[in-house]
């Protein structure tokens, strides 16, 4: 609560700001007018006129709410309101749902649509999908004045802790973070085989990491890590699948991770701190598979770096872009020793505009201020109505008791298979990922399979961190594929092919939600050692599977045979990788040993090494093992 402590103790506002409900009703009042203005349905003179009446409404509404906060609470209105105030729920309620549909889209609109709807007539469905069913009324009272709706868990993530690394994050782009992060990266892996890959893969991972968008950092290193790529002999899709994949695993990369992450401490009701942490080593292991699939690609194709008189100078970058580290590591520090979670990014923010500031390259004049806060405004707005759309869901979901029946559902569904209700989270995160949000999708199936997934013997962070991830997997999966599709319109490429070659490479995110669900030491849920044995099991792995798609084996060299022995190798040397990556827990009783599992794991991927290999190709690889 260190961001409520910003206003509730501040002698100017302890007068005003007395119950949290205050905050929330403010900055509502503050953002949501904005969703009218900012996202016109027309460009006309007449729709201005109609957008600037939903924007005074939607203020006045806000305002209303903020005076009743305490009278609210105390006389229980959200399920006793006097007429007036359900009236002006009425008005609330509609006024969100028409921001949800201007910058949320068409489905997630209806979703929110239907589901906010659903109370009214739930005793209406069959068995297994009714509810306790709620006046029209008291759905709009408990909508609007309760903490389990609109102003639910989604919101106040929202609006305790997603607000300041949002506004960290558009601070380090609007500042030219990107530019310092691309030249960082050129400079130390510039010059290696592959390097403008493995620096698309570098500076994507870190800008997304801090800007918490795919599109965004798509769309904005991109136009430098993929022009590079094709200059130094990669194909237009192979290069905007890289890209497209670099930038979906930053999101999954703390510190920031999105705001999906910041949803997900508020559900767990743990540190934020605690989900960085525990996100840490699987985004490692995926952007580690990237690596090696683009080192065993640029082997393959003869791909040899940048001579270092042609790129940045370490120590130069470093002189010229010193303050985004340090900004970054001030924000490290708040937000692991001391624990400030909220106000960590509002301090990191501030430091970073003053050395900005100072720095006589870079310094912002009154117009790029100006573009700091529009972009500043247009994002927070979106993400606040994204918020309240998805709070609806949350709350019709428990005013009808719906969720409990649907764990429930489920769980005789499976049949008690811990497996199968894995395979149900992961089809269902994926097609909810590909026509709502990630946090859409992942607060709708943290509700409702979660519980099922942790009833069946799963850790619960583990749990909520596969949901997340995928969700994820639809920004690089056809045939929606939106950052690989984005990805392709700055390279040239087709859409389809830049998807289909960005979930190749993109590969191992498939089965990492697997692994750290079955062994939550590689969350950190284990003593050091079983978490090093897991990690290392896992990082073996994805080895020997990038091996077997990119034909390339680093150490060995070619595994390109051709024909149907060279084949059956490859997929050897896949099922070698995923034996030895694969835990033996309680849920997977497969009878054998994880010993037995790893020799059986290594005698597959020999074998399939000794199938692979062809003479002419050993000939070739001795020269081109330098990673």
């Amino acid at each position: 609560m260190d961001f409520l402590r910003l206003f509730s103790e501040s002698p100017l506002l302890d007068f005003v700001i007395t119950v949290q409900n205050h905050y929330y009703y403010a900055l509502m009042g503050l953002l949501l007018p904005l969703c009218y203005l900012l996202n016109p349905t027309v460009e006309n003179s007449k729709s201005i006129w109609i957008d600037s009446v939903l924007a005074l409404t939607a203020c006045a509404a806000c305002i209303f709410f903020f005076i009743n906060a305490e009278t609210m609470l105390d006389f229980g209105w959200e399920f006793a309101a006097p007429d007036h105030a359900v009236l002006v729920s009425y008005m609330l309620w509609l006024l969100i749902l028409e921001a949800v549909r201007r910058t949320g889209g068409m489905v997630l609109f209806a979703l929110v649509l239907v589901f906010s709807l659903y109370p009214i007539f739930a005793e209406s469905f069959p068995g297994p999908i009714s509810g306790m069913a709620s006046t029209p009324a008291e759905t709009a009272a408990y909508h609007v004045m309760s903490i389990e709706s609109i102003l639910g868990l989604p919101f106040r993530a929202f609006a305790q802790l997603v607000i300041g690394f949002l506004i960290f994050g558009i601070a380090l782009q609007q500042t030219g973070g990107g530019r310092f992060f691309i030249n960082l990266a050129f400079a130390i892996f510039g010059h290696v085989r592959g390097g403008s890959a493995k620096v698309a893969i570098v500076s994507s991972g870190l800008m997304g990491s801090m800007s918490g968008s795919v599109i965004t950092n798509v769309l904005t290193t991109g136009q430098m890590t993929i022009p590079a790529m094709q200059n130094n002999g990669m194909e237009k899709e192979y290069a905007a699948g890289v890209e497209s994949c670099a930038s979906t695993g930053g999101v999954l990369l703390p510190p920031i991770m999105g705001s999906t992450a910041f949803v997900m401490a508020t559900f767990l009701n743990v540190p934020y701190t605690t989900v960085a942490l525990a996100a840490g080593i699987p985004a490692l292991l995926y952007f580690f598979g990237l690596f090696v699939q683009v080192d065993a690609y640029a082997a393959r194709k003869g791909l040899v770096g940048t001579p270092r008189n042609e790129l940045p100078s370490l120590a130069e970058t470093m002189k010229q872009g010193w303050y985004y580290i340090a900004a970054f590591l001030v924000l490290i520090f708040l937000l692991v020793y001391l624990q400030r979670e909220a106000v960590a990014p509002f301090i990191a923010t501030g430091l970073l505009l003053v050395l900005n500031q100072i720095s006589p390259d870079y310094r912002w004049n009154l117009e790029q201020a100006a573009s700091f806060l529009v972009a500043t405004g247009r994002l927070l707005m979106e993400l606040l109505a994204i918020m309240a759309g998805v709070g609806l869901i949350v709350g019709a979901l428990s005013v009808t008791g719906l969720s409990g029946t649907l764990v429930n559902d489920l769980l005789y569904l499976a049949g008690d298979s811990t497996i199968l209700l894995l395979l149900m989270g992961a089809f269902s995160s994926f097609l909810l990922g590909i026509g709502m949000t990630v946090t859409a999708a992942y607060v709708f199936l943290a509700i409702v399979l979660a519980p099922a997934l942790i009833q069946g013997g799963l850790e619960p962070l583990s749990v909520h961190l596969f949901i997340l991830y995928w969700g994820m997997l639809s920004f690089i999966t056809p045939p929606v594929a939106l950052g690989a599709f984005a990805a392709a319109s700055i390279a040239g490429s087709s859409a389809l092919a830049t998807g289909f070659t960005a979930m190749r490479l993109g590969s191992i995110i498939y089965f990492i939600p697997f692994f750290f669900v079955l062994e939550p030491a590689i969350i950190l849920s284990g003593t050091w050692l079983e978490t090093l044995f897991a990690t290392a099991k896992v990082a073996i792995g994805i080895v020997l599977i990038a091996a077997a798609l990119q034909t390339y084996l680093i150490g060995i060299g070619f595994i390109d045979r051709k024909g149907l022995i060279g084949v059956v190798g490859r997929i050897l040397i896949a099922i070698g990788g995923g034996l030895i990556a694969l835990p033996v827990t309680d849920v997977i009783d497969i009878g054998v040993s994880q010993l037995v599992m790893i020799i059986g794991g290594v005698v597959f991927a020999i074998s399939g090494i000794l199938m692979s290999r062809a003479n002419s190709s050993q000939e070739r690889s001795s020269s081109l093992i330098n990673f």
